[in-house]
């Protein structure tokens, strides 16, 4: 590996960079705003690139400093020259240089992961090779199932909801047109309740309307405490009771009875 300035005329975005939507998260930073920040202080970070056979360089990583100098009229960029790596190993690097960053499109991340998880066929690979947990993964690669129309809204990992919510929305509704209807009644509510109405739903659409309406009176609100002794909206005659339900629940791994409890205090 070695760092070198290169010509950017003989530089490449490889089909392997990870980040396609370059638009995804950039409301505050815009590619003009990062070229005036290059021009203020310099490149801070050289890009990562691999040479072809042919003298010319395939772009992995750092895919906005490369045109944000580009569009300064740069001739050269300083840059970290890699030895030939396959696709997968190349997709593995442009993914980890980019997995955390809150401001890329969950849509690339996840079919970044499939590509590697193509490879592997292991979760456990895939989550080790990128260093993220197994259920984030599987989180993201349950996006890919979500409708287009869903995932061109994807912007962030916010988008028109949490990718956890998304993710489950997935698991649990197979048809697109399903998933846009069980969205748009979700939409509004807070994530919390979002992914609640979701799993309640037991994947039918037609249960929907009737948990919008309990998510409406509030059946769904969660209020932490740090203790029973310390919930003061729960009567000081009740709090035995529920101590004595939530061990009983817990033993028996039956929380219908709890529910039940829980709705009377609402």
């Amino acid at each position: 590996m070695e760092v070198k300035e290169i010509g950017i005329n003989s530089i490449n975005v490889s089909s392997l960079n990870t980040r396609k939507d370059l638009a995804a998260g950039t409301e505050d930073t815009s590619l003009d705003d990062l070229a005036n920040s290059i021009k203020e202080r310099g490149l801070l970070n050289p890009i990562i690139v691999q040479k072809k056979d042919d003298g010319t360089y395939d772009l992995i990583v750092g895919q906005r400093r490369f045109l944000a100098c580009k569009q300064l009229g740069w001739e050269t960029i300083p840059a970290i020259i890699r030895e030939k790596m396959d696709d997968t190993d190349a997709t593995i690097l442009s993914l980890v240089e980019n997995v955390h960053r809150a401001d890329m499109s969950p849509v690339d991340k996840a079919r970044a992961y499939q590509k590697i998880y193509e490879k592997y066929e292991d979760y456990d690979k895939v989550a080790r090779e990128t260093g993220v947990s197994i259920p984030t993964v599987r989180k993201y690669l349950a996006l890919l199932s979500l409708a287009p129309s869903i995932q061109e809204k994807l912007t962030t990992s916010e988008g028109p909801a949490g990718i956890g919510t998304l993710s489950k929305l997935a698991e649990k509704f197979s048809s697109p047109e399903e998933q846009e209807k069980v969205l748009e009644a979700i939409g509004g509510f807070k994530q919390s309740v979002q992914l609640e109405i979701i799993k309640q739903s037991g994947g039918r659409v037609e249960n929907i309307p009737r948990l919008r309406e309990e998510a409406l009176e509030g059946a769904f609100d969660t209020i932490t405490c740090h203790g029973i002794e310390e919930c003061n909206f729960i009567p000081e005659n009740l709090k035995e009771s529920i101590i004595e339900l939530v061990k009983k629940s817990k033993e028996s791994n039956n929380e219908s009875t709890f529910k039940d409890l829980v709705r009377k205090l609402r």
